[in-house]
């Protein structure tokens, strides 16, 4: 069996892959603050991690995936939640404002075939869970209080830093957080003080407050998936401080190292070279991006870059992705149509041959720490060599499913195709349909021997029409 082997962030290097139970990964990615709409930059992450679990999948994995949702706790640099915020803009309550968000991100995940997780955990709905975490981290002395808010102590932990490579000396130029209470500028909230009548609040032993954000991750990840979980993921923008502390608090709760085996982390999108910003005007929501092109073409425009690279979006790049995509349905639709006319049993050996190397090749670029880009080439390829080999008057039958078999495995480990599938299948449907009102038809003029031709040929196909009193009723089978 081919081993796979990821960067990991905190070494900085390529390691084995091995899982903390034997043939089951855990896999744990830090999902949205639905303060707004999703744009194209988180599409990026997610396709990419859709990527590895359906690979992982693939490759024989059982995989228990867990993405969150932050609806309370994520500040801004001016101490602001960002859930207030979108509270301000809409006028209406947070937790209004979640629920709205969060749908709408549901939506356009499902609207990327982006699988969803096994487990969705709200920050908001484990608030007991975090207090008791944050009372555990006072009662060992990793944490201290200041009035009612909660900090953590990062000089109890020596090794503070070691994902992110930062110096703790050289956090106070890093970190929001300027509290002139802390006893270190480098100490992180776990929770933050508020008024009774803040419209995030909840009671705690140590006074009224929300909490922090990277406790809420640190808790949700370990309730559901263990303590020590095997790939933690998110981009790169979460390096420093969101993972740094999630490391650092939750090796303090447990007393177990390593929390994660393997950190993997997204490059950034950019536009023109620039990070998405709208105040830059090159921001692009995942509603809009799907207006003018499918699925399949956004996903093969992420996946056309390695998950750790910048990835820069034009309508350039779009448009190749289009062409590529458009190539591998035109072949797809064409693979269909020459198997019924194929010979049985003609097989050519090279051809064979070929799709195997090729198969084996994306395999070894997945292995290679998911490398999509060279995954998609062997893909492309396979297009190309099967588009010279379809129309040779005497292709096998045994070649043609090949190498369809072949394509439909990269398309399927990648997430390509699907909606082609789903379009599909409502044709079929809509169909039928048609068949079934002219045999209805049929059957009113007396004309029972063409009606029964038809629920013949249909039941041959494994759909079976059984006449009632006044419909039909009707079984697929097969």
């Amino acid at each position: 069996m081919t081993k796979i082997r990821v960067f990991n962030t905190l070494s900085r290097s390529l390691e084995v892959f091995e899982t903390w139970s034997p043939g089951v990964a855990t896999v744990y990615v830090c999902g949205p603050t639905v303060y707004d709409v999703a744009h194209l930059g988180h599409a990026r992450t997610y396709v990419a991690f859709d990527a590895v679990i359906r690979f992982l999948e693939f490759m024989g994995y059982g995989v228990k995936y867990s993405r969150n949702i932050t609806d309370v706790g994520h500040l801004r640099e001016t101490g602001e939640d960002k859930m207030i915020q979108g509270a301000v803009r809409l006028r209406r309550h947070p937790m209004e404002v979640a629920d709205k968000y969060m749908m709408e991100f549901f939506s356009d995940m499902n609207s990327l075939g982006i699988r969803r997780p096994d487990i969705q955990p709200r920050a908001s709905m484990h608030i007991p869970d975090i207090i008791d975490a944050v009372e555990k981290l006072l009662d060992k002395g990793y944490a201290y209080r200041v009035d009612g808010s909660v900090y953590f102590d990062v000089s109890k932990v020596p090794d503070y830093g070691k994902l992110s490579k930062i110096r703790v000396e050289e956090m106070d130029v890093h970190r929001v957080e300027p509290d002139p209470r802390k006893r270190n500028p480098a100490d992180f909230a776990l929770w933050k003080e508020s008024a009774p009548d803040y419209p995030l609040c909840w009671r705690t032993p140590w006074g009224y407050g929300f909490p922090g954000w990277h406790i809420e991750c640190s808790v949700m990840s370990m309730k559901y998936l263990g303590e020590q979980i095997d790939i933690h993921g998110g981009g790169q923008d979460l390096i420093f401080p969101h993972h740094e502390n999630e490391i650092a608090q939750s090796e303090a709760l447990t007393g177990r190292k390593p929390f994660v085996r393997y950190w993997l982390h997204t490059g950034e999108l950019t536009v023109g070279g620039k990070g998405m910003h709208k105040s830059l005007g090159n921001y692009l929501t995942i509603k809009e991006v799907l207006k003018n092109y499918s699925r399949s073409v956004v996903r093969a425009f992420i996946l056309s870059a390695h998950y750790r690279t910048p990835l820069d979006y034009s309508e350039k790049a779009m448009e190749q992705a289009h062409e590529n995509v458009s190539k591998v349905r035109n072949l797809l639709d064409d693979l269909a149509l020459a198997e019924e006319t194929a010979v049985r049993g003609n097989s050519n050996p090279e051809f064979r041959a070929n799709v195997d190397k090729l198969m084996d090749e994306f395999i070894n670029s997945m292995s290679n720490d998911f490398n999509t880009s060279n995954a998609l080439a062997s893909l492309y390829e396979l297009v190309r060599l099967t588009n010279l080999h379809i129309n040779r008057p005497d292709v096998g039958l045994e070649d043609l499913q090949q190498a369809s078999t072949a394509l439909r495995n990269m398309c399927r480990v990648l997430g390509l195709m699907e909606e082609e599938r789903e379009k599909t299948q409502t044709q079929v449907y809509e169909l039928l349909k048609i068949l079934l009102d002219v045999r209805r038809e049929l059957r009113r003029r007396g004309l029972y021997d063409l009606g029964d031709r038809i629920r013949k040929e249909l039941g041959e196909r494994g759909i079976l029409v059984e006449d009632l009193k006044d419909r039909e009723k009707v079984r697929i089978v097969r």
